[in-house]
């Protein structure tokens, strides 16, 4: 499987996935008008390695703002990982990073960690 690498721009994440590392990194502002185009690919991407994933697999997402549906396309993705995990197809964790003093992102990691069966770390940086 092949690495996935989108740069970020003002209205995208920077997304880093190498599927061969076990690594996904979604970083940035997610506020772009058609949600799924942007995150279509990475979704595939994702739902073929849970076909066949490494024994760890590392979810970094620090996102400095995102709208609702982007918040949608985050949960998909990391709803098919959880099921990776939850199915003990690998170890699946996630790290939710957010500035020290943004408590809507806080929230945001606290929400997801609700939602998801796999371990979530909130990481104020």
């Amino acid at each position: 499987m092949t690495d996935l690498h989108i740069e970020g721009t003002d209205r995208t994440p920077e997304v880093r996935f190498e599927p061969r590392n076990g690594r996904l990194e979604i970083a940035g502002c997610s506020i772009h008008e058609n949600a799924d185009r942007f995150y279509r690919p990475v979704f595939d991407a994702v739902e073929r390695y849970a076909l066949a994933p490494v024994p760890e697999t590392t979810v970094r997402i620090s996102m400095r703002y995102f709208n609702s549906s982007s918040a949608k396309y985050l949960l998909d993705l990391l709803k098919v990982l959880d099921e990776v995990h939850a199915g003990g197809k690998g170890r699946v964790a996630l790290e939710w990073h957010h500035e020290q003093d943004d408590l809507d992102m806080q929230e945001a990691g606290e929400d997801f960690k609700a939602l998801l069966e796999m371990p979530v770390r909130l990481v104020a940086d």
